[in-house]
């Protein structure tokens, strides 16, 4: 008896199994996670002269300027 698992004849266009039931097409995330944002990255920094504490985004740039919020001190800091 002579088993053979190879087809002699394969017809291409007839043979177009695709199994996507059950499986995720989008690849880079699975079906538990939640889709993640992203926070803008902030910065702490005491004023020079009142003391009060200012939350301000991280600058792009190396050198910076920030007028304290508090409105009695309204103080320029310079950062280089």
């Amino acid at each position: 008896m002579r088993l053979s698992l190879k087809q002699k004849k394969l017809n291409v266009k007839a043979d177009k199994y695709t199994d996507s039931l059950g499986w995720s097409q989008d690849v880079g995330r699975t079906l538990g996670d939640a889709p993640t944002t992203v926070a803008p990255e902030t910065l702490k920094v005491q004023c020079d002269q009142c003391g009060s504490m200012l939350k301000i985004p991280k600058p792009k740039k190396a050198r910076y300027t920030i007028t304290c919020a508090f409105p009695e001190c309204g103080f320029v800091m310079n950062f280089d």
